[in-house]
């Protein structure tokens, strides 16, 4: 067992956010992502919701200080312009949580699975609410 490390936090999960490098993206998706079809390393956490497995994760990873927008969600089809109520949750887990809070930025529906494609893992949750996904750029811890 360890110390402050939430519980839901699996062994082989921690072991991913711990290989990751500086700049390397992990998505944090909901339970209709394909997640598995894009090709990432993929964790499956399908009893817990989108927005707990956030809390869980910014406790432990760091958010790059070096970009813009170390925080992307994916934008409503045919409203880019909407706010969902899970995106109003992950601002604010993310203002109250992360080392560095930042203000999400949004990437348009296959923008968003492109840059999926590329990250270094997914997070699949049982999260059922519409666009429950977002995308963290991990920083560096300082001296």
């Amino acid at each position: 067992m360890l110390r402050n490390i939430p519980t839901i936090l699996s062994p082989d999960l921690l072991w991913t956010l711990r290989a990751m490098g500086h700049g390397d993206d992990l998505v944090i998706a909901d339970a209709n992502f394909p997640a598995t079809a894009l090709g990432a390393r993929c964790h499956r956490l399908d009893g817990l919701t989108a927005t707990e497995v956030l809390q869980a994760v910014l406790t432990v990873l760091p958010l790059d200080k070096f970009v813009q927008h170390p925080a992307l969600v994916m934008q409503v089809v045919d409203d880019p312009e909407a706010v969902p109520s899970i995106v109003v949750e992950f601002q604010k887990i993310t203002t109250t949580t992360a080392d560095n809070p930042a203000k999400l930025d949004k990437l348009e529906r296959f923008d968003f699975y492109d840059r999926a494609k590329t990250a270094f893992a997914i997070i699949q949750t049982g999260e059922t609410r519409l666009y429950g996904n977002i995308i963290l750029k991990k920083g560096v811890i300082g001296a």
